[in-house]
Formats: C-alpha cells, structure tokens, sequence
C-alpha cells in the first residue's frame, strides 16, 4: 500500500519503506529525524512545473496532467516505488503545506493508474 505523508510529522512504524519525493530537501529537517529510506529526487516534478504551479489551487489540474506526463519519461524511477510497494508498505513524503494538493498526491495517483 502506498502512504502519503507530510515529512514534518512524526515517523511511525506503519509507515515501512519512506521515500522523499521532493527535489529540495525539507527546512528544518536533519536526515536523522526524516528517518528516510530513500529520496527520489529526481522523480519530482521539473523545476520550471513546481514554479510554475506555486501551490496555485486553479492550476492544480493542469499541474497533475503535466506532471504525470513528466513521469511518463521516469518509468524507471516510478518502477522503483512500485517494486518497494510489492514488498510492504510505501510512504511518500513531501514538504509543501497543502496535504491535499502537492506533487505526492499526483504521484500516488499516477502509480494507481498503473
């Protein structure tokens, strides 16, 4: 099962395999207290999509729709999710404020598409 999960809270051991999913790491975050199995950076969205959307609500579906297309050209990476999640269970870690509309929603999305 894939998990979502803003890094800021507490780890947990229901969590299993955490991946950080963000190109920049997180402010105020060490390592030690992300308590991260991985960090994916290189499958977050480009640095012209994540300042183009800017968290922007109106922009959100046009951000997922491109989005997923640049995961499209990932495929090893999204591979990489989808074999720890054969294994147990994943979680997905992001950093933005909005826990409904960041880049770890749409990627959890696209992964459940596949």
């Amino acid at each position: 099962m894939i998990k979502i999960k803003r890094i800021y809270d507490s780890s947990s051991m229901d969590d299993g395999f955490r991946i950080l999913v963000d190109r920049l790491w997180p402010r105020g975050i060490s390592k030690e207290k992300a308590g991260i199995a991985l960090w994916l950076k290189e499958i977050a969205p480009s640095d012209e999509l994540r300042k183009w959307f800017a968290h922007d609500v109106k922009k959100w579906d046009k951000f997922k729709q491109r989005y997923h297309q640049e995961l499209a050209q990932k495929t090893e990476l999204v591979d990489v999710i989808m074999e720890k999640e054969k294994q147990g269970d994943v979680t997905l870690l992001y950093g933005a404020k909005d826990e409904e509309l960041n880049n770890a929603v749409a990627l959890k999305d696209y992964i459940s598409m596949k």
